[in-house]
């Protein structure tokens, strides 16, 4: 079952292909990774060439045989809407560094599993002339406060310089569509590589200490060491068969009520027979474009899933919200996610990305209902790993 859970790894497509755990902006709907892989990047077109940033027609210099090629002249970060952990920064600014500019949002679960790597590369190679530069490119609303993404680099314990780019002008700039997105320029402000998903760490550390090498740094011995528990814990992909689904009536495609969705209104939905990866609400909801919101105590929303991790996006009232979680009827016990005790209690206190079910035996086809005690909670999208 593995290129079936290729295909489920939390990625959207626009008419062109992406990276396995990735994901595109502004797509019309959720699709595969691996689907978009085979038929999205254009036959005879290499990859690197069609996704190059930079100026277009931008002469560059040659680079040594074996060396990391060329893509493109880094386009900088001009747009950005404001800076976290440090004064503005330029491109220019920083010749002479190697510099890694990761594009992410803090509630993606592809851009949080790629995190691990990005923040260990930025502590062990600051001494060689390394400066990471993270792009917050927002996906939901809430995604765009900044004190919101403030409390996310806390939480996330991200010390690195932070460009926030509410307006997509930096992602536009630099031609990109995924998160997650990592692009290494070198000390000339040149392009040398690229990542686009969560595959690809290994690879991207070479090209690092290469482009380190290049630029006369010293280099200490072996990789980095990269801290991969909790919310950063790979995906299963041996077991990785439900997709990304959202709440939200702009993508949504697996809600399963009887009741039809109202649009921006509230309505009583109730739940029925589930399907695999299939959804309902339960009590009085308003679905908008982006989230459904539980519009009285006692909202609940039901999910069949196959997976090791199952995490829901939420955002709670100013008081926060209360819920509990029964998996396959039962409390989960030692199968609790992070967010989530073993009795199922848990609480929406921030709007950001919770895991509710982490798997830790046989993974098996499961069902949950998440039951919220407090009104108000907004729910926008399924993901798994």
């Amino acid at each position: 079952m593995q290129t079936l859970a290729l295909l489920a790894l939390g990625a959207c497509a626009l008419a062109l292909g992406l990276a396995a755990g990735a994901c595109a902006a502004a797509s019309p709907r959720r699709s595969f990774a691996a689907v978009a892989m085979l038929i999205g990047l254009g036959a005879g077109v290499p990859a690197a060439a069609q996704n190059a940033p930079g100026v277009p027609g931008a002469s560059v210099a040659p680079v040594a045989s074996g060396a990391p090629p060329v893509e493109g002249v880094a386009p900088g970060f001009t747009g950005a809407t404001g800076w976290l952990n440090t004064p503005p920064l330029s491109l220019p600014g920083l010749r002479g560094k190697v510099v890694v500019v990761s594009f992410w949002t803090y509630s993606c679960i592809n851009c949080l599993r790629t995190l691990p790597h990005v923040r260990a590369w930025a502590r062990r190679y600051a001494g060689q002339g390394l400066v990471v530069v993270g792009v917050h490119t927002p996906e939901f609303a809430f995604e765009k406060d900044p004190a919101n993404v403030t409390r996310a680099i806390k939480d996330l314990k991200l010390s690195y310089p932070i460009a926030l780019d509410d307006g997509y002008q930096v992602w536009r700039a630099w031609r990109n569509r995924f998160w997650p997105a990592i692009y290494i320029v070198d000390a000339q402000g040149r392009v040398r590589h690229h990542q686009f998903g969560e595959d690809g760490a290994a690879q991207t550390e070479q090209v690092i200490q290469a482009l380190l090498r290049e630029a006369k740094a010293p280099m200490p011995a072996g990789t980095v060491a990269t801290d991969l528990g909790g919310i950063g814990m790979p995906a299963d992909l041996d077991n990785l068969r439900s997709p990304e689904s959202y709440l939200g009536y702009a993508q949504a495609s697996a809600m399963a009520s009887p009741e039809a969705l109202a649009r921006d209104q509230p309505r009583r939905y109730s739940v029925g027979r589930l399907g695999m990866n299939e959804w309902a609400l339960s009590g009085v909801w308003t679905v908008g474009p982006e989230f459904a919101q539980a519009r009285d105590a006692d909202g609940a929303i039901a999910l069949k899933f196959h997976a090791r991790d199952a995490h829901l996006v939420m955002a709670g009232p100013p008081d926060g919200a209360r819920f509990v979680l029964t998996l396959d009827g039962q409390p989960p016990g030692d199968e609790h996610g992070l967010d989530v005790d073993a009795q199922g209690n848990g609480r929406v206190d921030a709007s950001r990305l919770y895991q509710l079910v982490r798997q830790r035996g046989t993974v098996r086809d499961r069902r949950i209902e998440i039951r919220f005690l407090d009104p108000g909670v907004r729910a926008y999208a399924f993901t798994f790993g």
